[in-house]
């Protein structure tokens, strides 16, 4: 069996490529990470126009109704290019809890407003995921949430929420309370916390779906972190063939040839554990569990050791904001830590085989 991309898919890969390339380029990055909001807003729109926010969507709600490796693929794009966009939250997690455990009617009035951009999802899952100190979390009771919701995804501007309660059950928010901004490394992805207070909510089927959400998330964030990992590879490769020390471009002395190659060597494997975990999560929903925890994890350690890697290599110049190289050295260590470090997502994998006692 040749496991590849198809045809189609590398089509899709290539027009966000062009559009990330058009609408996000590291000016309009930098200038959201500054502070001017409306830098999302217009590179959400202009991937609208190629119908990325309904990727997961079915055709019948107005999406492309395309499997999760294409929206892994899309998510390698986003991360190459370190773009601010909903994506994770209103085009993957809240579409998927909706398709998966949604009502007729809510999918019949959420899912085409998702897949045209017309509203925002964001998702509040971290404490579920991730875990939460004692007594932390939010509480449902008679169709209202109350407490507090850390690290929320993509909740800026959201029209609706989807929470895991303490339990793990997920509910729909359709009035989110406003959030406020948690500072992390990453300017490039806000986080929010959510206070709820006797919010109405409504309960989503309780079928197992917090889990497939959870993979689905820890997938796409393992295909970000690939995306910006070989990004950050592709720049310090082409600064070791332009710059000049002692007379030479110093792609040309060993140390930084090797430095280059083990940047590559390690990151090759794990562009196919990437993409067969998306696969696995549509086609094989027996491994699809253990997959993305392994995806998650690998891709966390060895994004750190590219991202400082490609820094040395580029040397003084690395650390300034001038370069911009630290956008992508954040991205990746905040996607490391989101919704579970390498430790936690290896627990998990641990105890899915049995390993560990629950």
């Amino acid at each position: 069996m040749r496991f590849a991309l198809s045809e189609d898919q590398r089509l899709l890969q290539d027009s966000v490529g062009r559009a990330l390339a058009e609408f996000a380029p590291l000016d309009a990055v930098r200038r959201f990470a500054d502070g001017q909001g409306a830098e999302e807003a217009r590179i959400w729109t202009g991937l609208a126009e190629i119908g990325l926010p309904g990727v997961l969507i079915a055709e019948e709600h107005g999406g492309l109704g395309l499997g999760l490796l294409e929206a892994a693929l899309a998510a390698e794009a986003l991360g190459a290019a370190v773009a601010p966009t909903p994506f994770l939250g209103s085009a993957v997690l809240a579409p998927l809890a909706l398709s998966l455990a949604g009502t007729e009617e809510q999918k019949t009035r959420w899912l085409p407003k998702l897949a045209s951009a017309e509203v925002r999802a964001g998702v509040a899952i971290s404490e579920a995921v991730a875990g939460a100190r004692e007594g932390a979390g939010v509480v449902a009771r008679d169709g209202r949430l109350s407490g507090q919701a850390l690290f929320a995804i993509d909740a800026a501007q959201a029209d609706i929420l989807i929470v895991a309660d303490r339990s793990g059950a997920l509910h729909l928010v359709e009035a989110p309370p406003a959030g406020e901004p948690m500072r992390s490394i990453d300017d490039t992805r806000p986080l929010f916390e959510l206070r709820f207070e006797d919010t109405p909510a409504q309960p989503l089927a309780s079928n197992g779906t917090l889990q497939r959400v959870r993979d689905a998330a820890w997938i796409l964030l393992a295909a970000d972190t690939l995306g910006a990992s070989q990004a950050m590879i592709d720049k310090a490769v082409a600064y070791a063939k332009e710059r000049r020390q002692f007379g030479r471009v110093i792609g040309s002395f060993q140390a930084v040839k090797h430095l280059c190659a083990d940047m590559a060597a390690e990151l090759e494997p794990a562009r196919a554990l990437v993409w067969y975990a998306a696969y696995a999560f549509d086609h094989a929903p027996e491994e699809a569990s253990l997959m993305a925890a392994h995806a998650k994890a690998h891709l966390s350690e060895i994004a750190r050791f590219i991202a400082r890697t490609s820094t040395e290599v580029h040397g003084g110049i690395g650390i300034t904001d001038l370069l911009g190289l630290h956008y992508w050295f954040k991205r990746i260590g905040l996607n490391r830590q989101l919704l579970g470090g390498p430790e936690r997502v290896r627990e998990a994998a641990a105890r899915a085989q049995g390993l560990v006692s629950a």
